[in-house]
Formats: structure tokens, C-alpha cells, sequence
């Protein structure tokens, strides 16, 4: 779906049951700990594996990037294994309308505020992409996050309104 399309038809997912939210919670309370300490082990493992992979760096071209890459796919996988977690907030607001428009201006504005903050001298330059994750506009649709981003100044990009909404900030392109 990375396709631009009427964000129109980009409309709020239904409301999960109560009971089934409340048995992912619970879920959560106890997988989420352990999943966040396999993730230390796995990047303790990963730096361990680095003081090694410093003697090798220096004769081998691609083997930094290939490590890196490895280290990053390792992690990711691992906080996938918490991506059917239910956080407190998201179990009291299921359904709340009111509550995910306020989470879905409140991202808006915190990426706004960082793209329209001047480029400081020996700093990154302000982001000019970014990405809504469902998790913040779930109760209220995509259409919502394009429609306060275009009104702050934001481009929609190719976006698989499934998992997230990107966004472009058009003034990048006409500041000197």
C-alpha cells in the first residue's frame, strides 16, 4: 500500500474489546520486562562481539556495516516480540476519541517544532521526515494525522496507513 491515496478513506480502526485489551495488559505486565532484558543480553552479547570485531575492522571493507546490520536486525527482532503489548494509557483510552486527537496534535507539533527549529553550527540538521505510528492515531484515523500535519505545514509521503503515517516537511525544500 505505499501508494499515495486519499487519506480520506484512511479511517479509525475499531474499538477492541475491553476483555481482550485487559488480558493483553496483563500479558504485557510480564512479557514486557522479560522481553526488555533479553534485550540487554543481546546487545551485551553484541558489544562483547564488537571488542572482537575491532581487530577485524581494519582489514575488511563491508564486515562494520554487515555487523551493524546484524546487531540492528537482532534488536529489532526482539521488540518485535513486544509489538502485541497493550500499555496502560491504551487500555483506559481505548475508544476515546478526545484522547487520541490530543496524542495525534501532540506528535504533529513535537516533530513540527523540530523541523521548523533553525539548523545550529557542528549540530544534525532539523529532521524533514517522520512517522506517525498507528499506536498514536489508532482511535482516530489516519485521515486525522494528514489532516493536522497539512495544516502545520507537512507533506504526505508513500504510507501504509496500516502501521504508520509519513510525513515530509515541504518548508526544507525552500530554506537556503
Amino acid at each position: 500500500m505505499d501508494v499515495y491515496e486519499n487519506p480520506a478513506t484512511w479511517t479509525a480502526r475499531p474499538v477492541r474489546p475491553r476483555w481482550q485489551l485487559a488480558l493483553r495488559f496483563a500479558g504485557s505486565v510480564v512479557w514486557f520486562p522479560v522481553v526488555c532484558v533479553m534485550w540487554a543480553a543481546v546487545l551485551a552479547v553484541f558489544l562483547v562481539l564488537s571488542l572482537f570485531a575491532d581487530a577485524i575492522t581494519p582489514f575488511s571493507d563491508s564486515f562494520e556495516g554487515r555487523f551493524l546490520k546484524a546487531m540492528e536486525k537482532a534488536l529489532d527482532g526482539v521488540m518485535r516480540l513486544a509489538s502485541w503489548c497493550v500499555s496502560w494509557p491504551e487500555l483506559r483510552h481505548e475508544g476515546d476519541i478526545a484522547y487520541y486527537r490530543a496524542r495525534v496534535e501532540k506528535a504533529v507539533g513535537k516533530w513540527t517544532a523540530r523541523a521548523s527549529a533553525p539548523a545550529r553550527p557542528k549540530k544534525p540538521k532539523p529532521p524533514v521526515e517522520c512517522a506517525i505510528p498507528l499506536r498514536d492515531y489508532r482511535g482516530v484515523g489516519g485521515w486525522y494525522v494528514a489532516e493536522v500535519a497539512l495544516a502545520q505545514g507537512w507533506e504526505l509521503r508513500p504510507t501504509d496507513e496500516d502501521k504508520e503515517v509519513r510525513l515530509w516537511w515541504s518548508a526544507a525544500s525552500r530554506v537556503g
